[in-house]
Formats: C-alpha cells, structure tokens, sequence
C-alpha cells in the first residue's frame, strides 16, 4: 500500500492545497485502497495487486461509460508535461474535442505552466470492453525554443520527411513533407515507400504504438507482437538501403510492458546505427543527450548545427 501512497502523492504534488483537491485526493485513495483489498482477497499478491491498481485505475474502460453518459472531458497527465483528453468519436466528436484542446493549448501556454504537449486522444466504443482509441490522436505541441537539426537541414536545400507524429511534436518546424501514420505497421510501410523514391535527405519516422497501445498498457503479448512485425518490415527496408544510406534507430524513453504502473520507465534507450559499408560492430560510449543524434545527422549531410545548439557530432565513430 505505501507504494499506491507514494504514487497518489506524486500525482497530487503539484496541485494547490484546496479543500476541493483534498476532498479528490481522499475519495481517490478511499477507492483505491478497496480496489487493493479486493484484489488481495482474490488471491492476487502484494505486487500484483499493486501493480493492477496503479496501471488499471482510471483507465479507459472505468471512465468512459461516465463520459458518454454524462458528456464529461477524460482529463489526465502523467509523469511528462503533457495534458491529455479522451473524447467518444461517436458522441463527443473530433471536432468538438479539437476546440476543447485548442482551448487547452492556449490555456497552458502561460508561462507559470508552459505544458509541452497537449494531446487528443479520440476513442470509439459503447459499453466496458469495446472501448479503443483511434489513430486520430492528434499533439498541440510547444514549438521549438529554437532553430533545430531540423530547419539547418532545411534551410540547406534538403529534404526533411517526418513520418508518424514527428509533425506534432515539432509543430511542423524544419520539416518539407510529412505523413501521418495509422499505426506502426503503416509507418514501417510509408518509410518503405518514401525509401524507394529519390529523394536526400533526412526521413524521421516515429511509430507510436509500441509506446501507447502496448507499453502503458503494460501488454507484454502485444508489444511482443508489435516487435515481430516492426522486425519483419526493417528486413524490407534493409534491403532499399544505398551505400550513401545512415539507419539510426533510437527511443525517447523507456516503457517497459512487464513494469509496474503507467507511466515512462527511465531506464537508458538503445542507439543502432547502420550503414551497408560499415565493417564489423561494436558498443558505443553512453551519451547524455540526444542532441549528440542531431549533430550527428547534420555532419552527415556537412550542414553546421544552429547557434546555441548542443550536442557533438560522433559520425566519425560510427565509420
């Protein structure tokens, strides 16, 4: 119970003390040490219970019904600075929780709170059970402080293709096409597409499900699944790479399905790099920051990072 108590406070620790936050706060421990209690009594240990109460409570399929019923916004954030809302497609609709989060991303952009994203995230379902979100999630990002990798590519003549939500989370800046993905699977089949046409320069694909359908959810199945079929389609686009061709493939963060909880776990993420001419392999140092990936993407391409940029550029090492 004491890791349940430390969670609830770290969800509340930045909210004003109110008697109206408090009241929350006491009804949502109240109904989370039942949800506890019952679980133990049915056989599952300290841990599994745990575990099912801080990953499960107040998911989709607890709160949906309410929001259909009652036409109340699902609002949540979570570890990162972010605020999300879930609205019904059917009953709710896209348009209308659209303006809800163009209300939102004007609201939070003052500069006591500066919330670095603000996310719809759409979902179709009637009852317990059929509820689903849809690829119709769209980010109210912050743009960038500054000139990025992205717009000195740009700004250089070359081709800048974000596929998956790599336009939201940059807000379009430095970028000269972009592709929205219905899932993983369809980003791996745009990047596949895009690997066959002639283009130079940077293609910056981000798949999202690993992290939102099956990493938060903590399914271990499903991301297993999803790692099969991302492995199937990088054998294909292998096989499209030219000489001239750098792969890097990296993670934001962590989100480990067989983890407790919801949220990002924060172990270090991987960083591959490929060329079909590099000779033998081996382990990179640890870095501590992925600016080093941005340096190293305009040394690439003998484009000079932004002013004020950070990062060093490590393409020697790779060769």
């Amino acid at each position: 119970m004491e890791t349940i108590r430390n969670y609830l406070e770290t969800m509340f620790a930045r909210l004003p003390i109110t008697l109206e936050v408090q009241k929350a706060k006491n009804e949502l421990w109240q109904m989370m040490e039942d949800k506890y209690t019952e679980l133990i009594k049915d056989g599952k240990t300290e841990n599994e219970a745990v575990g099912i109460v801080i990953s499960e409570f107040g998911n989709l399929d607890e709160l949906a019904e309410e929001e259909i019923a009652t036409g109340h916004m699902i609002v949540y954030t979570s570890a990162d600075s972010v605020l999300q809302i879930c609205g019904n497609e059917e009953t709710f609709g896209l348009e209308e929780l659209s303006r809800c989060c163009e209300i939102a991303r004007e609201l939070t952009l003052r500069d006591e709170w500066k919330v670095g994203r603000v996310i719809a995230r759409p979902y179709v379902g009637k009852k317990k059970g059929e509820f689903v979100r849809t690829s119709n999630r769209h980010d109210y990002a912050l743009k960038p402080y500054g000139q990025t990798a992205l717009n000195a590519l740009k700004d250089a003549g070359l081709d800048v293709i974000s596929v998956g939500k790599i336009f939201d989370i940059f807000d379009g800046e430095g970028l000269t096409e972009s592709n929205k993905s219905k899932s993983s699977v369809h980003g791996m089949e745009q990047t596949i597409e895009i690997a066959n046409r002639d283009f130079h320069g940077l293609c910056y694909v981000n798949l999202v499900d690993f992290d939102a359908l099956w990493g938060h959810r903590r399914n271990v199945k499903g991301y297993a699944q999803e790692l099969e079929k991302f492995d199937e389609k990088l054998g294909e686009f292998l096989k499209l790479l030219r000489d001239d061709d750098l792969l890097l493939i990296t993670a934001d963060h962590g989100n480990d399905p067989t983890h407790t909880g919801t949220d990002h776990t924060r172990e270090d993420v991987l960083f591959l790099a490929y060329s079909p001419p590099f000779k033998g392999s081996g382990k990179l140092e640890d870095e501590t920051s992925f600016a080093v990936i941005g340096a190293t993407i305009a040394d690439n391409f003998n484009v000079r990072m932004p002013e004020d940029t950070i990062g060093h550029s490590i393409l020697e090492t790779l060769k």
